[in-house]
């Protein structure tokens, strides 16, 4: 094998397909990346035992065609440092060779016999607009639980629906639940996974896999959506990338998000999370953010801390009808949920004290909805 690339060409593919590597692994060529120019282009390729990553470059110059396995961690490391310009990689009897510039590596070639193949790229469902797709992400990750004894509550609910054209993302840790919805577009003519004509799923993802998958996918195009019965694929401009789906279901959030004739208020979102960052100073730990809504003056006032240590802020805020309220909230789930949207103004449906708050964007409530559980306000 020989081949020809630019080093800052090697080092995005080597590193997008890396990430997928375990730190530690009792399999020595887990740790592994697959260079192949076989097929006239070079392709990289990684895997664990719960996800893989496969990237096809165009940009390299095939010499000699070939297949080698290499540390993978060891060869972006190597990457990183190697000066711009063009670099040559080779392999020499049991050594794999990078130079450029001068600079000259060796890395000890791993035993192909020894790496497991590849998982093929399940049944392609449908497609999604990829920066709409990380943002979505991105979203309803915040939520998402991060106790590996309840598995499924670290994952994101991933929801298609082909009739409506609608994707759900869904992710929730008890304390807190956030939902997303945005446009797919199903496969035409492709069944689903049983057997009908309308395509439909309802599967949970790692969120720490899909948050990387999504981030890394690029921010145009469209993202194929792929699924089966084990495992979700996505694929976008020449990367590819698997993932073990986990077992069990998320709580539906159909009753939950059903609140009935609560306190609304619209407030500044910019305002409201610097306000929230600026009187959380004095929280310690976790005692919470109280938030007073007035309706004579039509304004919100954020408190924090106890006895003398204390901070307060009041902003403006639009309540609708002549409905008071005050409610706590833990610090880190607002401030996550409050920087979770985009939209310039958000909307608060207040229940009361120690019971369930909705957040969502004023201009699109439907899109983006997460839920919190308030406390009960502390003695200032």
């Amino acid at each position: 094998m020989e081949f020809r690339i630019e080093r800052s060409a090697l080092t995005e593919a080597v590193a997008w397909a890396a990430r997928v590597l375990p730190v530690r692994s009792p399999v020595p060529v887990l740790g592994g990346l697959l260079l192949d120019t076989e097929g006239g282009r070079l392709r990289v390729s990684g895997l664990d035992y719960e996800a893989s990553a496969r990237i096809d470059v165009e940009a390299a110059e095939i010499l000699r065609p070939g297949r080698v396995l290499v540390m993978g961690r060891r060869l972006l490391d190597i990457c990183k440092v190697l000066p711009d310009g063009p670099v040559e990689c080779a392999v020499e009897g049991s050594r794999f060779t990078v130079s450029g510039d001068g600079a000259r590596f060796g890395l000890s070639v791993l035993p192909l016999a020894d790496y497991p193949a590849l998982p093929s790229l399940p049944q392609v469902r449908g497609a999604v607009d990829a920066a709409e797709f990380a943002a979505a992400v991105a979203d309803v990750a915040v939520a998402a639980g991060r106790d590996d004894t309840l598995p499924a509550l670290t994952g994101i609910r991933l929801g298609l629906d082909g009739e409506t054209g609608t994707m759900t993302l869904a992710a929730t840790d008890r304390y807190r639940f956030a939902v997303r919805t945005l446009p797919w577009k199903a496969a035409a003519g492709d069944p689903g996974p049983d057997g009908s004509a309308v395509v439909s799923a309802d599967v949970i993802v790692s969120a720490r896999r899909l948050t990387e998958i999504a981030r890394s996918l690029g921010r145009s195009g469209l993202v194929s959506v792929a699924l089966d019965a084990g495992s979700a694929g996505f694929e976008h401009a020449g990367m590819r990338t698997t993932v073990r789906l986990l077992e069990g279901r998320l709580p539906r959030h159909d009753k939950l998000f059903a609140l009935e004739s609560p306190a609304v208020a619209v407030v500044d979102r910019a305002r409201l999370v610097e306000a929230v960052k600026r009187v959380s100073v004095v929280a310690d730990g976790d005692s919470p953010v109280q938030m007073a809504f007035s309706a004579s003056d039509n304004s919100v006032l954020l408190q924090a801390g106890y006895e003398d240590d204390v901070a307060s802020q009041r902003l403006p805020a639009t309540l609708e009808g002549a409905r008071e309220m005050t409610v706590a909230f833990n610090p880190g789930y607002l401030a996550d949920a409050l920087t979770s949207f985009d939209e310039p103004a958000l909307r608060l449906l207040l229940m009361g004290a120690g019971q369930r708050a909705m957040i969502t964007g004023e201009a699109e409530p439907d899109t983006h909805r997460h839920l919190l559980m308030s406390v009960k306000p502390p003695l200032m």
